[in-house]
């Protein structure tokens, strides 16, 4: 039975404490320190083969969500879900079967003779087991709608029912419009994940993106490993895709549209056009599709380190990082994808940094949340963000870490995304504080800022980025670098284990920073807010 202290017993017994720990008794006001040696235990055990590579729906997951929730009330932190540290992930195991499949394209009247994997790949967007199709196909050029920059490729074409033919990327940059679209760096319009969200939006009964390994930054061997290989994940419940997703190689574009009696040369330079109008093609999907589908629950850990300030605790400030990798895959001596740096790093860092929140807490409230499924396409996060914990009109804030530095002490911190709201200048703030400054900005090319679990905040509208590494390491510059360009082949491989010879001082300064900056919006007068005309600040308005 649980029994409560008098008062003045608490009282006596917090006295003593304040006199024989000086240094914790000014908590609110002191400096956290994030400690090596628990970082270090975490990161090993949570690397270890005994979990398997946690991977999404093994074994391996839950141990790792149980060691998780286990250690989040060792160091103090309080359920972040009622009275658990879960919350509930549904999630879809979908595996496509070509051989039960009749899906066929026809253009100009004539079936195009395609292989599954070599020229197309599709699965269903809805997590059902079986599609029939009967739909004509319509090119749409980039498929993007974007008021702000006054681009609409739809122009109030209804594509309800139809299959839409997309491109990949967005609007290059032109002499007359250089920053449109940001340029050279890739906007989210750009990502396939929008044009799949935009083709559901539309009512569209499926879609199709044209690769190039320019417009894709990678090659087809990449699409038809996560398409065609093993079984991929989608959440089971909530915002779901559309009946048909699917790329086609450009080979297989240009017979398709050869043969629809269009050139496709000459639609995609009318697509970088804002005055470009959608294309009824002569041609149609007709079929069916059959897929074996699966429902597995995984679970987000969180947990929570309550506010002191009587108003600003309703609000709270998040820490996360994904828990989950590879798992164990294929056969041979070694099949466990262990992943110690992705993402073992950021899990453990962020038990460290509890360890410290909790001992000396922040006016806002703190929670550290471990998100599931990242690697299958961050639905984890995206599962919170449609059933938040936390409302998301009070969440002030989510800085997010993945695969952490490994190598040592830099003199620069990574905060790219920050510039988008006031996060950027705390960061600045922070840097300094800690002697160092933010790493140079890079155009980010691939898209860096909507492929992390932080962005499933940002268009909620919580101003969120991902804390990445530096780059201007301050012992042996040459041999630190030769040691991030060594785990280039062994990101997302067997080989990304855990090296009890790493010097982690650098992973416990990003992890440092992280909690800085994090105090810093804990303890500010208000909330940070989006730059003018950052396109996911309207949510956030639209919350309010």
């Amino acid at each position: 039975m649980q029994k409560m202290f008098p008062s003045f017993v608490a009282s006596a017994l917090a006295a003593s404490l304040a006199l024989a720990f000086p240094a914790h008794a000014a908590s609110a006001t002191s400096a956290a320190g994030v400690q090596e040696a628990p970082l270090r235990a975490h990161l090993a055990f949570l690397s270890h083969d005994v979990l398997e590579g946690r991977g999404t729906g093994q074994r391996g997951a839950d141990l790792t969500v149980a060691y998780l929730e286990t250690q989040a009330l060792a160091v103090g932190l309080k359920p972040g879900n009622g009275n658990s540290f879960r919350q509930s992930v549904k999630i879809a195991g979908v595996k496509t079967l070509p051989s039960e499949s009749t899906l066929q394209l026809n253009a100009g009247g004539q079936p195009l003779p395609l292989a599954y994997g070599r020229d197309w790949v599709w699965a269903p967007g809805d997590a059902q087991a079986a599609h029939s199709f009967d739909a004509g196909l319509v090119f749409v050029g980039y498929g993007i709608s974007a008021s702000e920059e006054g681009w609409d490729d739809f122009k109030g074409v209804d594509v309800t029912g139809k299959i839409v033919v997309m491109m990949v990327n967005d609007p290059q940059p032109t002499a007359a419009e250089p920053n449109r679209f940001n340029g050279k760096g890739l906007t989210y319009y750009g990502r396939w994940t929008y044009k799949f969200e935009e083709a559901k939006r539309r009512g569209a009964a499926g879609v199709l993106l044209i690769h190039t390994d320019a417009s894709a930054s990678y090659g087809w061997s990449v699409v038809q490993n996560s398409w065609a290989g093993p079984e991929r994940f989608q959440l089971a419940q909530g915002k779901l895709g559309s009946g048909l997703q699917g790329w086609m190689t450009e080979e297989t574009a240009r017979s398709l549209f050869k043969a629809a009696g269009q050139d496709l040369d000459a639609l995609r330079a009318k697509a970088e056009l804002k005055d470009f109008q959608p294309v009824v093609l002569n041609a149609k999907l007709g079929g069916e599709m059959k897929a074996a589908v699966r429902t597995v629950e995984q679970f987000n850990v969180a947990g929570v380190v309550p506010g002191t300030d009587a108003k600003l605790k309703d609000e709270v400030v998040i820490y996360s990082a994904h828990w989950d990798h590879l798992g164990k895959q294929g056969e041979g001596a070694d099949t466990i994808f262990n992943g110690a740096v992705d993402n073992a790093s950021g899990s453990a860092a962020l038990l460290a940094m509890a360890k410290e929140a909790v001992r000396a807490p922040s006016k806002r409230s703190q929670m550290f949340l471990w998100v599931a499924a990242e690697e299958q396409g961050l639905l984890g996060s995206a599962a919170y963000a449609v059933s938040p914990l936390w409302p998301m009109a009070k969440t002030a804030a989510n800085l997010n870490l993945d695969s952490l530095n490994f190598v040592g002490l830099t003199r620069d911190i990574g905060t790219q995304g920050s510039e988008r709201t006031e996060l950027g200048k705390m960061a600045e703030v922070t840097a300094k504080k800690m002697g160092m400054r933010i790493a140079d900005a890079e155009p980010d090319l691939a898209g860096g800022y909507f492929r992390s679990d932080h962005f499933n905040f940002a268009k909620s509208g919580v101003p969120a980025f991902s804390i990445e590494a530096g780059r201007v390491y301050i012992k042996d510059p040459a041999g630190a670098k030769a040691k991030v360009d060594a785990y280039g082949p062994r990101y997302h491989q067997v080989t990304d284990e855990y090296d009890a010879s790493w010097d982690l001082s650098g992973m416990v300064q990003q992890a440092q920073f992280t909690l800085n900056l994090g105090r810093m919006i804990a303890d500010a007068p208000k909330m940070p807010a989006w730059k003018a005309g950052d396109a996911f600040g309207k949510a956030r308005a639209s919350a309010k």
